[in-house]
Parts: C-alpha cells; sequence; structure tokens
C-alpha cells in the first residue's frame, strides 16, 4: 500500500523484513510530500520490524525505539508527522519494563497510572469467560485503547494543521488482531448466541495441499527462542468448542464496532473542519481473520476468502455514492490512487494502478496479484507462495514444490473443491498459470534479510 509495489518487487515478502528507508521515501506519502503535501501517519505502522533478534535502531523496534526519545515525530518513510503504535496489540509476555519501550501510544498507555497497574488492568476480564483462546472482555478503559487514541491523535492533527496546505494522512488502528481484548461497553455489544459462524467449519487438511497441515503442525525454526514460543503458542490457536469460537467472534465483532465508531468521531472531526467535501476518504485494511472457517483460526498461509478478501470503501471527489464495484482490485492500487488525486508520480517500479478509473466506471479490472514468501521463522515450513484472484476464481501455487489449490468461486464460494490437479479445471488452472507468469514489474534480485520476527 506504501510503495505501490507488489512483495516481490519491495522485498517484504513476510513480516521480519525491514521495509529499506530508501524504498519507503519514494511511496505515496513521499511523492506527495515533494508536491507540497503535509502528511501524518497515526498508529501502527508494520514499514519495519517491531519484535527484532537485535537493537535495529528504527522507530518500530521495540528494542531499541525509546532512544528516539519523546520529541520525535518523523520524519519516517515519506511521512513528516508521525504519531506510531510500536506493538500495536498488547501480549502477556511484554509486560512494561523499565526504560519504557515502545513509541508514543505506548507512552501514552503507560502514563495512565503506574505500568504494570495499567498491564494488569488490560489482562483482567470483565465477566466470566468460556476458555477461548486468547479472548477476554478486557477492562482497560476504551479511553485508554488504541482505536481510541488513533483517532484523538487523528482530530487533533486536523485541527492544529495549516489549512494553507493539502493533506494526506493514514490512520492505521491496530485491531481487529489476536488477542480478542475488546474493552466494555463494546466486548458486551454483541451475544454470543447472535453471531454468524463458519458454513464450513471442520478441518479438513487431508484434502488440503501439503502446506495447510505443514504449517499448523511444525515448530518454527530460526531465530531466538522468544520467537518460536510466541510462534509456536501465540500465532496459532487450539481447537475451539462451538462456545468459545462464538464467545471469540462476538469479541472481534465489538472490534471492529469500536473501529466504526472511532473512524465516525474522525470523519465528524473533518466536517467540523470544512474538509469533508473536498477530501478522499479510503478505508479498508490488511487481512481478515479465520474464526473457524475450515477449523482454522488467526491467520496463516492458507490463503481463503476469509484472509484474503476485504473490504475497501472510498467516498470523496469524482467517487460516485452509494456504487458498488465487483471487479477484483487490490490495496497495491491505492499507492497510485492517492498519488493521481495528488498529482505526484510514483516511483516507475510501482506496478500500483489507481482506482478513480474504476470507480467511476470508465475502467475495469479482471484480477489482482498477492505475494507472499513465508519463513521458516514463522511457522516451520519455508514457502513460497504466489496468488492471483480473478472475477470468479482463485489461484494459489507453492512456486517450489507446484503444488496448488484452484477454486471455482463462482460455484463453490465456501473453496471445498480443490480443481487445482482436477481435470475439470484445466482451462481455469492455464489461465491462471499464465496471470502468475506475467506478473507485471521487475523482482528484487537478493532477498533481504530476515531480522525479526513481526
Amino acid at each position: 500500500m506504501l510503495t505501490g509495489m507488489l512483495p516481490l518487487t519491495h522485498g517484504v515478502v513476510d513480516n521480519g523484513i525491514d521495509l529499506p528507508s530508501s524504498t519507503g521515501d519514494q511511496g505515496f506519502a513521499g511523492a506527495l510530500a515533494r508536491a507540497g503535501y503535509d502528511t501524518a501517519f497515526i498508529g501502527k505502522a508494520h514499514f519495519s520490524t517491531a519484535n527484532t533478534f537485535s537493537a535495529r535502531h528504527t522507530p518500530e523496534c521495540y528494542n531499541s525505539c525509546f532512544e528516539l526519545g519523546p520529541g520525535w515525530q518523523g520524519p519516517y518513510m515519506g511521512f513528516e508527522h508521525v504519531e506510531l503504535t510500536v506493538l500495536g496489540h498488547l501480549f502477556e509476555h511484554l509486560a512494561p519494563t523499565d526504560p519504557l519501550k515502545g513509541m508514543h501510544y505506548e507512552r501514552f498507555l503507560y502514563s495512565r497510572g503506574l505500568p504494570m497497574e495499567v498491564f494488569e488492568l488490560w489482562k483482567t476480564a470483565t465477566q466470566p469467560i468460556t476458555g477461548a483462546a486468547q479472548t477476554w472482555p478486557s477492562a482497560l478503559p476504551v479511553a485508554w485503547h488504541s482505536s481510541t487514541w488513533c483517532a484523538d491523535r487523528a482530530i487533533r492533527y486536523m485541527q492544529k494543521r495549516d489549512p494553507s496546505r493539502p493533506f494526506c494522512m493514514w490512520v492505521s488502528l491496530p485491531d481487529p488482531h489476536h488477542p480478542f481484548d475488546c474493552p466494555e461497553p463494546w466486548a458486551s455489544l454483541y451475544h454470543p448466541d447472535e453471531v454468524d459462524l463458519p458454513r464450513e467449519p471442520h478441518k479438513d487438511l487431508e484434502i488440503r495441499p501439503w502446506w495447510h497441515r505443514a504449517s499448523l503442525e511444525r515448530p518454527p525454526s530460526g531465530g531466538d527462542e522468544a520467537a518460536k514460543q510466541f510462534r509456536s503458542k501465540l500465532s496459532r490457536a487450539p481447537d475451539q468448542t462451538e462456545a468459545q469460537l462464538r464467545e471469540m467472534t462476538a469479541n472481534y465483532y465489538g472490534m471492529i464496532s469500536l473501529i466504526d465508531h472511532s473512524v465516525g468521531r474522525m470523519l465528524s472531526a473533518l466536517q467540523e473542519e470544512g474538509l469533508d467535501e473536498d477530501t478522499l476518504v479510503v478505508f479498508s485494511t490488511d487481512h481478515g481473520d479465520l474464526l473457524g472457517d475450515h477449523g482454522l483460526y488467526l491467520k496463516g498461509p492458507t490463503p481463503y476468502e476469509a484472509l484474503l478478501r476485504v473490504g475497501l470503501l472510498m467516498r470523496g471527489p469524482g467517487v460516485p455514492a452509494g456504487k458498488v464495484i465487483t471487479d477484483p482490485v487490490s490495496t497495491l492500487d491505492l499507492a497510485a490512487t492517492f498519488a493521481e488525486v495528488g498529482g505526484a508520480p510514483l516511483h516507475s517500479d510501482a506496478q500500483s494502478r489507481s482506482l478513480l478509473a474504476v470507480a467511476s466506471g470508465t475502467e475495469s479490472r479482471d484480477h489482482a496479484h498477492s505475494e507472499w514468501f513465508v519463513s521458516e521463522a514463522r511457522c516451520g515450513v519455508p514457502l513460497e507462495l504466489q496468488t492471483v484472484r480473478a472475477r470468479g476464481w482463485k489461484c494459489t501455487i507453492e512456486r517450489v514444490s507446484g503444488a496448488g489449490e484452484l477454486y471455482d468461486l463462482r460455484e463453490d464460494p465456501d473453496e471445498m473443491r480443490n480443481l487445482f490437479d482436477d481435470p475439470a479445471g484445466a482451462t481455469l488452472r492455464r489461465e491462471a498459470e499464465e496471470m502468475i507468469h506475467a506478473r507485471p514489474g521487475p523482482v528484487l534480485k537478493e532477498r533481504l534479510p530476515i531480522i525479526g520476527m513481526a
């Protein structure tokens, strides 16, 4: 999204790899800044690694970012004004330290009281729980939550910015994400008995490509022991009962509603500043959550629609109200969209294509690409996954083994019949392989180093 490049072009093919600042500065934020825009980033960036094997001295390195001091607010990756939450999500094994690690949000959070008291408050459940994996209604006050903080800081930025200059602001709320620790009253907004459950809730690894099982069952390797333990225990979840899955899902829904509320506050502030009529607003996310789909939880290299198909909403000048686009598009294309709005060219290597013509109906898209080279440190098996999503089907190929999965989503929306090696899918497979082979843009010749976990 930042660079407008596919992962094999910019080199960050998995978590634990830092985006080079020279590449980041060439993204849409840097392009807009050079065109005269004020640029701001607030929230969870994920441009470089937080949990590193050693100090990296970047603004997102949990082991050293505090060295920048409380007065640091950028620049970073083309953004002139920056306020970060480094971890994004609290975890029980990352209690506050002295000196305090983290950046703007972590300093805010742990200044609400004694740091360990704040941490214990976050860990406390407000009501009885079923034992669902990494799930509880947190006693952390909603006013201290990262979703609230991101909205607060974004509103403050809009109120204090230079009104004589155009602006571009990326607000990145860390939720919804595990651990599922939604605060009240949002944690109680949805009753577990009333949430939707997957239509295909049973684990069926025996009919899936080999890497589905391997990525779930093999122990993570590489890195330090803390990283291995995190990947083994917190990046995976055991099988859940129906009651536990319902509780997890209701908590997740609460997280989403808190985000909706926070976005609504920002839109109201935009209107109060008189900016709502001539500002392009885009709402999207980086991934979904399996939430029991095919008996799986959290996320991983199982490219089901629950993970890959995310929402993308646009509002602003030149965007028709109420129009629904069914073309397969990608967050990759947002960089070119923002650059077109600001009259700023992107780097020549960028594969991003503006969505404004798609929104207006003068252009259409027939497929979108996804790339993920999974490290052994994540799930114990190295994978080279390339996916193409067309209008009615999706295909993923693991490049090293040649294995793959292909689903006709028009006939099989729940992805139950893998056509990759089925004669009935031969025509679609050839089309998919041709699209993947014709992937646009250059490929980085040398792999960037893995320097941490996430």
